[in-house]
Parts: structure tokens; C-alpha cells; sequence
């Protein structure tokens, strides 16, 4: 009724191709990786605003939010066409307060890699969306 399996398992194979070390990164490099990533999902959230309230601000911390990321990343992020909803106060709002939210997320994990670049970036970011939301430095 039962057979044994007479192949090796994907799984085993997988870890024959993959030695331990090609696997885990060091905590500079995993600080460097999610640093690229919520500073990549930041311009995703800045370019959606810059399509819905277009602003020389938003298209200038979009630059160097862009910069940023290719200088970490040795290359451009992508970068989605924004979508062209209804620019509704509520929606404008809500794009803000995600980006604060991002921003201020970038610059722990930019403090925690000791990257002063990346710290001044999501700074400058964490303070504009402060005040267009209206919350006090």
C-alpha cells in the first residue's frame, strides 16, 4: 500500500544549490534592504500624490527619494504610473498620513543602519507630510 518516495525531495535539492551562507545576509545588509523598501514604497505613495495635487515639493523629495534608492540599490526603482482618481480631500488625506507613516518608518530603520543619508531623506519626508497633515514638529 505504501511505496517510498525513490526521488530526493525539491526541498533537499534546493538546499544542495543554496549553501547557509549564499542564504542569510548581515544585519547591515537586511537594515540596507528594508531601508531601500520603505523608501521605494514612500515614492510610490509621493508620486500617487504628486498625480492628484501636483507640487514643486512633492516632485523634489520624489528626486531624491529616487536618488536615494539608486545609490542603495546600484539601480532606478521601478516607479508605477500613478493613477488618476478623483482628487478628493479625503483620498489627499489619506495618501499623507500613509506617506508620514512610511517616512517615519524609514527613518528608524535609517537611524538603526546608522546611514545619515537616509536618515536626512526620511526626515525632510517625515516633516512635509507632518505638515500637510497638520500635526506640530
Amino acid at each position: 500500500m505504501y511505496e517510498p518516495i525513490r526521488t530526493q525531495s525539491v526541498h533537499s535539492l534546493s538546499a544542495q544549490r543554496w549553501s547557509a551562507r549564499e542564504l542569510h545576509h548581515s544585519r547591515e545588509e537586511q537594515l540596507d534592504i528594508r531601508l531601500a523598501g520603505h523608501l521605494t514604497a514612500l515614492l510610490t505613495v509621493t508620486d500617487e500624490l504628486r498625480a492628484l495635487a501636483p507640487s514643486g515639493t512633492l516632485d523634489d523629495a520624489a528626486e531624491r527619494l529616487a536618488e536615494r534608492i539608486t545609490r542603495m540599490r546600484g539601480s532606478a526603482p521601478l516607479r508605477a504610473a500613478p493613477s488618476a482618481d478623483r482628487a478628493t480631500p479625503a483620498r489627499i488625506g489619506a495618501l499623507h498620513q500613509r506617506a508620514h507613516q512610511l517616512a517615519g518608518q524609514a527613518l528608524v530603520v535609517a537611524t538603526s543602519a546608522n546611514d545619515p543619508a537616509g536618515q536626512a531623506v526620511a526626515a525632510e519626508c517625515l516633516r512635509a507630510h507632518a505638515a500637510a497633515l497638520g500635526i506640530p514638529a
